[in-house]
């Protein structure tokens, strides 16, 4: 990881691949800071090397329409409640793989796919509840097909969401005792998504968030699973404060959180 922008060192990711590297794991936008990584160029390297690439998608499938053929990838994971569904994981593979790999299973489990890469009676409801989030995001855009509805929907959701992080982090720059860990201001919008992570002076991040709770605005403090990102950064063990912007929030609030921060100093 790539200090002060948080940004992964790709020179070092290079260095690590081999003709012995089997699989690369990667997240395509990180939890904790918002940077979208360059999975695509990722994904092509590993590739060279005879590796598959596995990614992480969790908190990227929010803000912009996952697109498995662009990134090139062999393997794609998220969760549902982290674009307004229940708490359901969703698995994306090539199908050659998912046919010729053995998982780990019960012998009269089935031995074709996807029955042998389920762990017995599915979450039917969580499935259901899956589909009416995807059924949502579609609702938010214009077209004759759900891949168009939703295409446009998040082009939509990104202006908007860009137009809230370029408001809260012009506002963060005025305000000396908060650092914002991260990509800087001027990123090009498709480098990140608006997930903000920042620190203070003087003040511990649950210190933060406990203010912030006390006026009606919810962040998060710690270290957001990105245990990593906060050793590197030598954050451990209060981590950052996490605030994450989404399509439903408006610039009034970023404006009312902003002038939260100075009150608080």
């Amino acid at each position: 990881i790539q200090l002060p922008d948080c940004t992964l060192d790709l020179d070092a990711f290079h260095g690590l691949l081999s003709p012995r590297t089997r699989l690369v794991a990667v997240g395509l936008a990180s939890n904790a800071v918002g940077t979208v990584n360059p999975v695509r160029d990722m994904a092509a390297a590993a590739r060279e090397v005879g590796a598959l690439t596995f990614v992480d998608a969790v908190h990227f499938a929010p803000h912009r329409r996952i697109d498995v053929e662009q990134l090139g990838c062999d393997f794609l994971v998220c969760s549902a409640y982290k674009f307004f569904g229940p708490h359901v994981g969703a698995l994306w593979g090539r199908r050659s793989l998912l046919e010729s790999l053995r998982p780990d299973k019960l012998r009269p489990a089935p031995s074709g796919i996807p029955g042998k890469w389920m762990t017995g009676t599915q979450n039917h409801e969580g499935i259901a509840g899956l589909l009416a989030a995807i059924e949502y995001l579609a609702s938010l855009g214009e077209g004759t097909s759900r891949r168009e509805k939703l295409d446009n929907a998040f082009a939509a959701i990104q202006l908007h969401e860009h137009q809230l992080a370029d408001r809260l982090l012009a506002g963060l720059a005025d305000l000396p005792q908060y650092q914002v860990w991260g990509l800087p201001q001027d990123t090009p919008h498709q480098s990140r998504v608006p997930t903000i992570s920042v620190t203070h002076a003087f003040r511990t991040p649950c210190d933060l968030a406990e203010q912030l709770t006390a006026r009606g605005l919810y962040c998060w403090p710690g270290n957001h699973y990105a245990l990593p990102f906060t050793m590197a950064a030598g954050l451990e063990p209060e981590g950052t404060l996490r605030i994450g912007l989404l399509h439903y929030n408006t610039l009034e609030e970023v404006d009312r959180l902003l002038a939260s921060f100075r009150k608080i100093g």
